[in-house]
């Protein structure tokens, strides 16, 4: 029906628009799209189709009638040779992967229909983002019968970039807006045009981390490796070295270590130099009081006894020159005495009769003239009776000790030097010892210049207190007697009383304490105060342990009877 107004007909695409718009997948649930079928028929009497969603453009010239583009539309458009001046062209379509196989002209998928069983086909995604739409796209207007059907685009044939639609006289011009974006050719087999690529597969950052970090642990692990063989081997990177070191700390220690009694001993202690009569010696004393007075050995200043020289030097490096006050070969005891020297340290004296043996023990000396020598050990036994000296042949020269024993290193240069208790009180005066190999007593065991073999001996300072006073006092020492003379010669087990005295003169001196105790010649002592005594030189050694006027309990045998006498000790002028 014409009534004078222009209707719009929806015509079919020109065959490159139907090439490159696919038409999609066949239609289930997710695809509302049917596969192409016949074109419903047209009623060319009735009113136009209802105008599309979108609003064309208007044409400048009302179209032909209905019959007449009805017509136009069912007769195949020829391709003109020439065309007229080009329309702007759209923009174009980014370049989409072409299709592996001729697409299906049929529009339906490989095998037909996806049966119930398997899963229905994804969705295809546009290949490249289409752009905003400016209009909404109207929906697909039915085919005519007499359509022809689209040609089909070879995998080897670029698919035609879309022209401007030549316009013909009477025909509708198509509507100016966004081209529709094209959908993808489903291919179980290949990528179609449409086909989406999946995403990219993400790297993991937590992997990456981990393999960063034991990368770096290697490394760290090898450069660690090789600079710690490299300092093992070569002792240390190059460079100033500075070693450890801790600090000094307190120098402080306590009163009864042997560092305590040594510092509070050595200002107390001196070196002797003694020459005269052709020799010299090196031998130790110990101050006595503040007057000057020093003890020490008869054997160390018995070359000086006539005129010779005493230089004592004390701890302090300080030298002063000495004088003889008095000696003793019997006890081997001596003191000297210097002047105008102050600040002199006394040493403080014990009692030799409290020591028991075990008890510690510090030895102070100058062995081989190495002054200021301290050495350490304990008493290793009490009462040993030894004699020293004797090099006169006449016995003038012999000492008689009942010495204590000690293992504290002595040597020769000790002799006339302290030995002192666990609070550096003076107990002893070292004196001799006893040398491997050697027969006799002394330093070096018979005069020989042996070291020590851990058997040193001191004359106990209750014997040396009294000695000392006596030499201060009156120049001489007195010694304890019996008033008997004995048999040196003697083998038996005992001291025994000899027949005849010296110059044949009586064995048991008349009037003595001996003869007042009823002892005869003969007699065999074998105790004194209940200690065995095997020699005559014991039995002197523990007389002169004692005091004059000191009584004692003498067990002796005659006849084969066992008696004891008990008499009380004389006294005798020493030299």
């Amino acid at each position: 029906m014409d009534d004078g107004k222009p209707n719009w007909w929806s015509r079919p695409s020109t065959p490159p628009e139907a090439a490159r718009i696919p038409t999609p997948p066949p239609a289930e649930e997710d695809f509302p799209l049917q596969a192409p079928g016949p074109a419903p028929k047209v009623d060319m009497t009735k009113d136009a189709a209802p105008a599309p969603a979108f609003s064309p453009e208007p044409a400048s010239a009302p179209g032909p009638a209905p019959e007449a583009a009805a017509e136009q539309a069912a007769e195949p458009r020829p391709r003109p040779e020439a065309e007229p001046e080009p329309q702007p062209a759209p923009e174009p379509v980014a370049a989409r992967p072409q299709p592996l196989h001729e697409p299906d002209e049929y529009r339906t998928p490989p095998y037909g229909e996806p049966g119930p069983w398997a899963p229905a086909p994804p969705v295809q995604h546009p290949a490249a983002p289409a752009p905003a739409p400016q209009t909404a796209a109207p929906h697909p207007a039915p085919v005519p019968h007499s359509a022809p059907a689209p040609q089909p685009v070879t995998a080897h044939q670029p698919v035609p970039a879309p022209q401007a639609a030549v316009p013909q006289q009477g025909a509708v011009p198509p509507p100016q807006g966004p081209v529709p974006p094209a959908w993808g050719q489903y291919d179980p087999w290949g990528a179609g045009p449409g086909a989406v690529p999946p995403p990219a597969r993400k790297k993991s950052r937590r992997g990456l981390a981990l393999v960063g970090a034991l990368a770096f642990a290697l490394l760290t692990g090898v450069i660690g490796g090789g600079v710690g063989a490299y300092v093992e081997r070569n002792g240390g990177i190059a460079g100033t070295i500075e070693l450890p070191q801790s600090d000094a700390g307190t120098t402080d220690r306590a009163p009864d270590s042997v560092a305590g009694i040594a510092a509070r001993a050595l200002p107390g202690v001196v070196t002797l130099h003694v020459s005269g009569g052709g020799s010299a010696g090196t031998g130790t004393g110990f101050v006595l009081d503040n007057r000057g007075h020093i003890l020490t050995n008869n054997h160390v200043v018995d070359a000086a006894s006539a005129s010779g020289d005493i230089t004592v030097t004390f701890s302090s490096g300080e030298t002063a020159s000495a004088k003889l006050i008095g000696k003793d070969t019997g006890y081997d005891l001596a003191v000297v005495q210097v002047t105008r020297v102050t600040g002199l340290k006394p040493l403080p004296l014990g009692n030799s009769d409290a020591v028991r043996v075990g008890d510690p023990v510090v030895a102070i000396g100058a062995p081989f003239d190495l002054s200021n020598t301290v050495t350490s050990g304990i008493i290793s036994a009490k009462e040993r009776p030894i004699t020293a000296g004797g090099e006169k042949g006449d016995g003038s020269d012999i000492s008689y000790v009942d010495a204590l024993q000690t293992d504290a290193p002595i040597n020769p240069g000790n002799s006339g030097g302290p030995l002192l208790d666990g609070k550096g009180r003076v107990i002893g005066i070292n004196s001799a010892i006893r040398a491997a190999g050697g027969s006799g007593d002394g330093e070096g065991g018979g005069g020989g210049q042996a070291g020590s073999i851990g058997l040193g001996f001191a004359i106990p300072i209750n014997q040396g207190k009294r000695v000392a006073e006596e030499l201060i006092n009156t120049g001489k020492a007195t010694h304890p007697v019996i008033g008997v003379s004995l048999d040196m010669q003697f083998t038996g087990d005992g001291a025994r009383v000899g027949d005849k005295g010296k110059d044949g003169t009586p064995a048991v001196t008349p009037g003595g304490p001996a003869a007042k105790a009823g002892l005869r010649p003969g007699d065999v002592i074998t105790k004194v105060d209940g200690q065995r005594v095997h020699n005559g030189e014991e039995l002197i050694v523990k007389i002169r342990a004692h005091r004059p006027g000191d009584a004692l309990a003498l067990t002796l045998t005659r006849g084969g009877r066992e008696l004891i006498r008990n008499l009380t000790l004389g006294s005798a002028q020493g030299g």
